[in-house]
């Protein structure tokens, strides 16, 4: 059965290859993102380009009243847009953090509202949230973005809890490390904001390792975690969790086992010398 699908942060990355998936199968997809020129490479696939920015009220509640004028219904959300910005808690400008917690969380959760009153009329529906391996782990210099990615599988946990009555069911995807350019833009901001202060040396170790991480060939490509997307989209009975990619399960279990200090120590040691 054809799903009308809204997906934010459609321009790149995981999303622009989890919206073309689900056209190709035969979906209305409705791709959202600030450069709608980059969607509009999906229209040859049957993408609708809708320009959104999740931290503006506007802008969010247009592009839904158009999918609900265009086709009465919304089956499925997935919130994918994000960002992350690393650096030291004593060194990342609090505009910056609170601009994570604008874009990773309020802006997905007045998203969410705003469609959830649709979902409920129809007595069905699915939001599926991109969460991350980063919402059960913490690594070196990563407060601020691991602090959004907790609260986004709290929120989770317990809007899944109150939308199922209304026959609305919540997925929550948790990639582990994938080959795009967030660690590499993760990594800038991380050495510049450090530069000049009393972390300069550790961060600018740790930067460098992230580079050579994301340079490397060894991370998940992308495209693995857009067929897990799509699948947890429209799959009749949806896991409520999908913890995939590079070490993702690994991490996850030693962060479970290790001794805090002992996981302290190997996070510190292996991120300012892999």
């Amino acid at each position: 059965m054809e799903k009308v699908i809204l997906i934010t942060g459609a321009s790149s990355g995981m999303g622009y290859e989890t919206a073309r998936i689900l056209a190709t199968e035969g979906h209305k997809v409705y791709g959202a993102a600030r450069r709608v020129e980059k969607i509009r490479e999906l229209e040859q696939y049957g993408v609708v380009a809708l320009k959104m920015d999740i931290t503006d009220e506007a802008s969010m509640q247009t592009a839904v009243q158009t999918i609900i004028q265009n086709e009465g219904r919304i089956d499925v959300l997935i919130n994918n847009a994000g960002y992350g910005y690393f650096g030291a808690i004593e060194n990342v400008p609090l505009e910056d953090a609170k601009r994570q917690f604008e874009v990773n969380i309020f802006g997905l959760a007045r998203l969410t509202q705003l469609v959830l009153p649709y979902m409920r009329t129809q007595h069905s529906g699915r939001i599926v949230n991109i969460a991350s391996v980063a919402g059960h782990v913490t690594f070196y210099f990563g407060a601020w973005y691991h602090a959004t990615k907790y609260a986004l599988e709290a929120f989770s946990d317990a809007l899944r809890m109150e939308v199922k009555p209304f026959g609305i069911d919540v997925v929550i995807i948790e990639p582990g490390a994938i080959k795009t350019d967030w660690g590499l833009i993760a990594a800038e901001h991380l050495r510049s904001s450090a530069q000049g202060g009393a972390y300069e040396k550790e961060a600018t170790k740790a930067a460098e390792g992230l580079k050579r991480m994301y340079l490397s060939n060894s991370l998940t490509d992308p495209k693995r975690i857009s067929k897990k997307i799509a699948h947890a989209a429209v799959t009749k009975y949806p896991c409520t969790r999908y913890l995939t990619g590079r070490g993702a399960k690994l991490f996850v279990f030693l962060h479970a086992v290790l001794p805090t200090r002992w996981w302290d120590k190997i996070v510190a040691f292996s991120m300012t010398r892999m």
